[in-house]
């Protein structure tokens, strides 16, 4: 009779095993279970970009422009009779701010891409820098051009990449040079022409604006998900601000500065 009970347990532990084994194998051999899921899961994660876009507004009374004069250089002063009109904070008649530098400080850190194969342009024109902000990937190409008859000095003052100083001469080849660290924001400047600047925002990923004339950006292709945006004016600093980018979302956003 104990014999027979332990037979009988033995043979229901070798079929539960036996089935067990036959299971894991159909499972395996037809890609079904977790593992099919998993893939729907991913190929829906990698579809699902969308475009963030905001604008940032300034509310208040913009400071006066200021009078560059640029007498100490002859070509310069020639480009610019009467001095050039320069207005750091630039808005629009809607009250659209200029020149704000958006991008995705924190959530993105998956994203990291390599970087573009095109290069950015920053260009001295009329002895002043074409733009005076602008975006970078970190590793990406800068061509620095020089379009002016008249001898410039370009000169980065980084905290985190590595600073250099170099002369360009009139019309002379483009200057081509990478930032290796993500750093927002650096400033440019010509020794020179004391009233140059150019700042540059650096950052690892693609997820970056800079605000057109009406103030509006737009963060293109940028995966669903949950953001830190930071918004970086020369004059009036930086704000920061939480999005949740998705179907189902506005995936629209704005900033509001006003004067210091």
């Amino acid at each position: 009779m104990n014999s027979w009970r332990y037979s009988s347990s033995a043979l229901s532990t070798a079929f539960f095993i036996f089935l067990s084994a036959a299971v894991v194998t159909w499972l395996l051999a037809t890609g079904e279970g977790l593992r099919r899921p998993m893939i729907r899961a991913t190929a829906l994660a990698a579809a699902e970009t969308l475009d963030l876009k905001g604008k940032v507004i300034f509310r208040g009374a913009a400071p006066d422009p200021v009078t560059l004069r640029m007498d100490n250089d002859r070509y310069c002063a020639g480009e610019h009779p009467g001095g050039v009109q320069l207005q750091l904070v630039e808005v629009s008649p809607q009250g659209g701010l200029r020149n704000v530098f958006v991008y995705i400080k924190q959530g993105a850190a998956g994203s990291v891409s390599s970087p573009p194969s095109d290069a950015v342009i920053l260009d001295q024109k009329g002895c002043t820098y074409q733009p005076r902000v602008l975006g970078i990937q970190t590793g990406q190409r800068l061509k620095i051009l020089n379009s002016d008859a008249t001898l410039h000095n370009v000169h980065p003052l980084p905290k985190l990449n590595a600073e250099w100083n170099l002369s360009q001469p009139p019309k002379g080849l483009p200057l081509v040079k990478v930032f290796d660290q993500p750093e927002v924001m650096v400033r440019v400047m010509c020794n020179i022409h004391p009233w140059m600047r150019a700042y540059v925002g650096v950052v690892p990923h693609p997820y970056y604006a800079v605000t057109s004339g009406d103030g509006g950006f737009e963060i293109k292709n940028l995966p669903a998900g949950e953001y830190t945006v930071q918004a970086w004016h020369e004059k009036l600093g930086t704000q920061e601000a939480h999005v949740v980018v998705g179907h189902g979302q506005s995936n629209r956003m704005e900033f509001v500065f006003s004067p210091k």
